[in-house]
């Protein structure tokens, strides 16, 4: 199998945030594969994190493997600290780490649940680019952001306030690429759509995945490697560079905007 090289990755620091299983971890590999120094942000999956690390550094690449919680603003800034010491630089953050916490409706939604939610998929990603900005912004580099096909869609019975928190940070994706642009930082979104990962297992509605494989015009659900090329491309200066404030799509078709 050929691997395509993206001359430009090679030794740019990368923070991935929730990089120990799904997508991140296949963002994580990938990029060290294209010799960018990985910073390997993970929380309570401590045994796949370091597996994850392992298999890098045995494959040649580099890798820090940092633990917080991404709730936990105080914790992040210090997990950013660490890999910025750590490389000596830092050039990109992926702001990866979610999760739906449970399936509510609105109707039966609590404060606590919307706190929960918020918390983990929008709270962390200000908090984290708040703690990078004052290293990426020395020398340029890029934002990306993980939002979800539910942004646009409202997402399915019980995911609505998942959908509504990936929505703010799609708009955070828009108002950050206005104002860091001054500092030559691209801040870019990818929104997957329904991605074979153990968040779909955790949480997809009975019978949801066929349902979708079905539906969709390229017949199948994605995969975390499908959405790697999307995280690449926007990484890369020499293939993105004028790119900014925009949302790519993966997701077979399901919803195109």
């Amino acid at each position: 199998m050929t691997t395509l090289t993206i001359p430009d990755l090679a030794g740019k620091a990368v923070l991935i945030t929730g990089a120990s299983s799904g997508i991140g971890e296949a963002l994580a590999r990938a990029f060290a594969a294209q010799g960018a120094l990985v910073g390997l942000h993970y929380n309570s999956n401590v045994e796949a994190a370091h597996a994850i690390a392992r298999d890098i550094e045995a494959a040649g690449g580099s890798v820090f493997a940092v633990r917080a919680d991404a709730t936990d603003s105080d914790a992040m800034a210090t997990a950013v600290e660490e890999v910025a010491r750590t490389f000596g630089r830092l050039d990109g953050l992926i702001n990866n780490a979610g999760s739906m916490i449970a399936r509510l409706t609105y109707e039966e939604m609590t404060d606590a649940h919307y706190d929960k939610v918020m918390d983990v998929n929008g709270r962390s990603v200000l908090s984290t680019v708040h703690a990078a900005l004052p290293h990426i912004k020395k020398q340029g580099g890029f934002i990306i952001n993980t939002t979800s096909v539910a942004a646009r869609s409202g997402g399915t019975a019980g995911s609505g306030v998942y959908g509504s928190s990936k929505a703010f940070v799609a708009a955070v994706t828009k108002g950050m690429a206005l104002e860091f642009g001054k500092y030559d930082i691209r801040v870019n979104a990818v929104a997957p759509g329904v991605i074979t990962t153990p968040f779909q297992e955790k949480y997809a509605l009975p019978g949801q995945l066929d349902q979708v494989a079905g539906s969709v015009p390229l017949k199948r659900t994605g995969t975390p490697q499908d959405c790697v090329g999307a995280y690449l491309f926007l990484a890369s200066p020499m293939l993105s560079g004028y790119i900014t404030g925009q949302t790519i799509d993966v997701n077979g078709g399901q919803l195109m905007p």
